[in-house]
């Protein structure tokens, strides 16, 4: 091993000399690419030999893959540093994020007094705000602010919980995007921290919640183990529930539930109105599987649901029940109803039938059920009354996403709406006057979409499956084959890709652009079985569907393989390294962001054992052959010439390895026969993007349309200074 490093270090070294050497305008990528060493490593799985030239690359510690990071970090700097324009675009899309108004999210209320996270740059992370109502004016003050807490910007909120009082406010900090929170505390009217912080309540693996006793007193709250309590190689699973009291040391925290729980196991929290209830969902891993647990006043837990039980989500009615989500036997969904006194799941009645759309989104109220559908990607909302289940929609924007939907008090709802040519807003909905109204909370564009428009196509996938197609184009747009195209897609853990709006896309609208999204199996878009019908053993048809999407954006003539550019991020990413693996000839650039690229060996990372129940594990001979039928990594081929490539990382990430986009850059460099750069990007102070500093974010946005504009060659005058 030692001499693998010093054989690196050498051949990098090569490399800073080039960048010394070279002058600045003359960089390409073709003279600054050093391939990396290879030095082979052999891997068997089940009897079948699999060499692994840069395993050494996994080793983020070791000398030679830390100087190969910073050499082709340097590479990439000096390679956007030639483009004219990029300085232009990182200063419009910081201009497009200051003019923007501010944006809240994830609204809670308690005792009256509402909560909400409150992002208005140039602020680099979220606030914690009370409002003091949702009507104008809606005068906000704050709780916490992370960019006072941390002036470098980079302490963000994992998440919060006020106490059933709203009195206090117990919030998750972690910094540089690592989603390592410890639990804080602080008094909602004077902003003072109490003394109590207890560490270890949220990882990127599993994630965290907490929720108060009724009393305000204390707090269950999810907790992994410390050091010394389990194997190294198991800290960072076996989430369990634990009890805080509050100013009692956490070394005096008691251990609640969770023992019998899996080993990667993932748990949220939630209490009932009145605190006398606490419910703990369990899920298996990322595979869309969950248990749910109740607790009740005298702390005693009962399981209501098990894995196979197909419950997908539960919430506390103000009735005495609970209302839950299934999907058992009803893949886009149905939601039930559960007495909290006598909770047996088998006399569960029915209070939302299963219909056209897949459930995404209920809320209870006093005498009846919101429900929001997805319509294979946009949604629709509506009011069932209580002993019908016949219901009523209720009107939305077009071409929307709804999200956030709660009932606070009586039958009101409220609930966000957005659009992809509409910023995003909170409304009120009152059934009785059947009256939808937009509050105070409304976000405001420095620029207007009014020339652009959205149609929805399909494309037709191999085995004939129709795979929705959101394309946003200009009024009057030529199809000439000839506009420069941006395709986005997911694929993947039953997420469902829906509509949403970006104030920076004017510029690639304005670029002449056109701007597609691909609804793929994989998501939920179309329920359970179009999730199901993409993951595990079933995953080439997600690759399959995007496949067809390029194709019919071809055959279509909005654009044309040299006008093309695809992008995706995490399993998004693998997405895009199955992509441009199978099917190099069809785009002319390929962003992958924080992406899976090898399938074989990424389970052995802590979050890899939670993609388990999603992807499959090489030790299932089956799942090992799915695996490695298109595991991107494994299907690079020498001398093909690949399209441009840029790849994207956050050393801080605990959801996707950093070094599955080092391996896969790497390989890419050694193989591929074009003159097109593959460009290898990673930020210290980021993870996987949640919780990144806006400025990090912005400089990476520059930097993909930068590369964009480059390879697709659109006119970049007007972002070009002089």
């Amino acid at each position: 091993m030692t001499e693998l490093i010093c054989r690196s270090t050498r051949l990098v070294s090569k490399a800073a000399l080039l960048l010394v050497l070279l002058p600045r305008l003359a960089l390409t990528a073709t003279l600054l690419s050093v391939p990396a060493p290879r030095q082979p490593v052999t891997n068997v799985y089940h009897g079948l030999v699999v060499v692994d030239d840069y395993q050494w690359l996994e080793d983020a510690s070791a000398p030679a893959v830390r100087e190969w990071t910073r050499l082709e970090n340097e590479r990439t700097r000096a390679w956007f540093a030639r483009l004219p324009f990029r300085a232009g675009i990182a200063e419009q899309l910081l201009q497009l994020r200051g003019e923007e108004s501010a944006r809240y999210f994830d609204l809670q209320e308690k005792k009256g007094r509402i909560f909400a996270m409150r992002f208005k740059p140039p602020a680099q992370q979220s606030v914690l705000v009370r409002l003091s109502s949702l009507t104008a004016p809606a005068l906000w003050r704050t709780v916490f602010d992370p960019n006072a807490y941390n002036t470098n910007g980079t302490t963000t909120i994992d998440w919060y919980v006020p106490s059933p009082d709203g009195r206090a406010v117990a919030v998750s900090l972690s910094e540089g995007g690592s989603e390592q929170g410890t639990l804080h505390f602080f008094e909602v009217e004077t902003g003072k921290k109490l003394a109590d912080e207890i560490p270890r309540v949220q990882f990127p693996t599993g994630g965290g919640s907490a929720a108060w006793t009724a009393d305000g007193s204390g707090i269950l709250y999810t907790r992994y183990p410390h050091q010394g309590e389990r194997p190294p190689a198991d800290v960072d699973f076996y989430q369990q529930v634990w009890f805080h009291r509050l100013g009692t040391p956490a070394a005096e925290d008691q251990y609640s539930i969770g023992k019998d729980f899996p080993r990667i196991a993932e748990i949220a929290l939630e209490a009932s109105a009145d605190g006398q209830w606490i419910l703990a969902a369990v899920a298996n891993g990322d595979g869309g599987d969950f248990a749910h647990y109740l607790r009740d006043a005298s702390g005693k837990w009962q399981q209501v649901t098990r894995f196979e039980d197909g419950i997908k989500g539960v919430k506390f009615g103000r009735d005495g029940a609970l209302y839950l989500l299934s999907r058992k036997n009803a893949p886009r969904g149905k939601v039930l109803r559960l007495p909290l006194d006598a909770p047996d799941l088998a006399k569960a009645t029915v209070v939302a039938p299963e219909s056209r759309g897949t459930v995404q989104e209920f809320a209870p109220c006093d005498n009846g059920l919101y429900v929001a559908d997805l319509q294979g990607g946009p949604s629709a909302l509506f009011y069932y009354r209580r002993g019908s289940t016949r219901s009523r929609e209720i009107p939305i924007l077009p071409v929307s996403t709804v999200s956030g939907l709660d009932s606070w008090q009586g039958d009101d709802l409220v609930f966000g709406n957005v659009s992809y040519l509409n910023p995003f807003a909170w409304f009120t909905y009152d059934p009785a006057a059947e009256a939808v109204r937009r509050t105070a909370l409304y976000m405001t564009s420095p620029v207007d979409f009014g020339d652009i428009e959205v149609v929805r196509e399909f494309a037709t996938s191999r085995d004939g499956t129709k795979v929705p197609l959101n394309i946003l184009r200009k009024k009057g747009l030529k199809r000439d084959g000839r506009n420069p195209t941006l395709l986005y897609a997911y694929g993947g853990y039953g997420v469902s890709v829906t509509p949403a709006f970006d104030s920076t896309h004017r510029i690639w609208f304005d670029a002449g652009g056109v701007y597609a999204v691909a609804n793929l199996r994989g998501g939920g878009e179309y329920g359970e079985q179009w999730h199901k019908a993409g993951n595990l053993t079933h995953k080439q048809h997600v690759f399959d569907d995007f496949i067809a999407a390029t194709e019919h954006l071809i055959k279509r003539r909005y654009t044309s393989p040299s006008k093309l550019a695809v992008e995706g991020a995490s399993n998004g990413g693998l997405l895009m390294g199955a992509f441009l693996t199978q099917r190099p000839d069809l785009a002319r650039a390929v962003v992958a962001r924080v992406g899976i690229h090898d399938m074989l060996r990424v389970e052995l990372d802590p979050n890899g054992q939670f993609n388990i129940t999603e992807f499959g594990t090489v030790k299932d001979s089956e799942q090992f052959n799915a695996l490695y039928a298109y595991s991107p990594f494994h299907h690079v081929r020498d001398g093909v010439k690949y399209p441009a490539v840029l790849l994207t990382t956050g050393e801080n990430d605990g959801r996707v390895n950093p070094a599955q986009s080092r391996k896969m850059a790497a390989r890419l460099q050694a193989a591929t026969a074009s003159d097109q750069p593959i460009l290898f990007r990673s930020t210290a102070s980021a993870g996987h993007g949640i919780g990144t500093a806006l400025k990090e974010r912005i400089a990476e946005q520059a930097d993909v349309l930068a590369f964009l504009f480059d390879q697709l060659e659109v006119d970049a005058s007007r972002w070009t200074f002089q």
